[in-house]
């Protein structure tokens, strides 16, 4: 007959008698299951000289900030929080007022936002850019400064996730005989697109139509400009989507654009660059007076001190 070994510092629970935590070995205390255990904070306590951002502002505010983990965005929606405070305190300090008046109560977000760009606009003073900087980038960046090139092309699509290995390795087999197929018999396109095409273009041909830059995937668009317009016979491209016959009928090559056409685009790009260079020069020294707990305000990431 087996014995079952039993641990003598675990008692046996008496009738009417209430659970206690069990001593066991060297002093170990059993813990008290009926008590759900407090949950760890996601984060640290951030604090701008003694005002605290409240951990539930900070889960909030993370929606807005796309990252890769949701640690990064947390700390991105910290540093962000963080610097509002800063800038609506200094705004209380300097007296600006927006849409609530002084001493009340802030009240709507929309209030804010008025009192920190009319801080932002009365305390930083960014030089506009003139014809002569603006010369000077167009005369160096040339190649930046052209209109886009225009592809006139027809395509059949064989569509097949692009996680699906064995599916791609088929469905390409499919595209390359179709190819050959069409190589030889060029005028079959048009109807090759209306019954195989998986894009809704296969109804009018696999017509494209024009083509520019954004008009479509980043891999298709690199493999057009490999492709010699005019030539009939099918190239093989594939994408994310799957795989794609693609004849390009028409190429029209982008042109230089003369500098007084984009002089204002080249203007407001210099004007950006400057406005946030000089906020965030701003900000630096509001943060290097102030007293800034939780948070690395000179980490580009706004990594949370741990």
């Amino acid at each position: 007959m087996t014995s079952i070994y039993q641990n003598p510092t675990l008692h046996v629970r008496e009738p009417g008698r209430k659970e206690t935590a069990q001593t066991g070995y060297d002093g170990y205390v059993e813990p008290d299951t009926k008590v759900p255990p407090k949950p760890a904070r996601v984060i640290r306590d951030v604090t701008v000289n003694g005002v605290l951002i409240a951990e539930a502002e900070i889960m909030a505010e993370a929606q807005n900030h796309p990252a890769e983990t949701p640690g990064a965005a947390l700390a991105q929606a910290a540093h962000a929080l963080a610097v509002r405070e800063l800038l609506l305190q200094e705004a209380d300090r300097l007296g600006v007022q927006g849409a609530v008046a002084t001493g009340a109560a802030r009240q709507q977000e929309a209030d804010e936002d008025a009192i920190i760009r009319l801080l932002i606009e009365r305390e930083i003073d960014v030089p506009q850019a003139g014809e002569e900087e603006c010369r000077r980038i167009y005369t160096v960046n040339k190649h930046r400064f052209c209109s886009d090139t225009i592809y006139e092309a027809r395509h059949i699509l064989f569509a097949v996730e692009s996680t699906d290995t064995d599916a791609r390795r088929r469905v390409r087999g499919k595209a390359e005989n179709l190819a050959a197929h069409l190589a030889q018999h060029p005028e079959e396109f048009a109807g090759a697109a209306e019954e195989f095409s998986d894009c809704p273009s296969g109804r009018q041909g696999g017509n494209l139509g024009q083509i520019t830059t954004g008009s479509t995937v980043t891999e298709f668009e690199r493999a057009l400009e490999n492709i010699t317009a005019g030539d009939a016979e099918p190239k093989l491209v594939e994408s994310r989507f799957g795989f794609h016959l693609v004849v390009v009928d028409r190429k029209i090559d982008g042109q230089q654009l003369p500098f007084e056409s984009v002089e204002a685009r080249i203007a407001a790009w210099l004007d950006a660059a400057a406005w946030s260079k000089a906020v965030a020069q701003y900000i630096s020294i509001l943060a290097g007076r102030a007293d800034i707990k939780g948070i690395d305000m000179e980490a580009s990431d706004g990594i949370l001190v741990q």
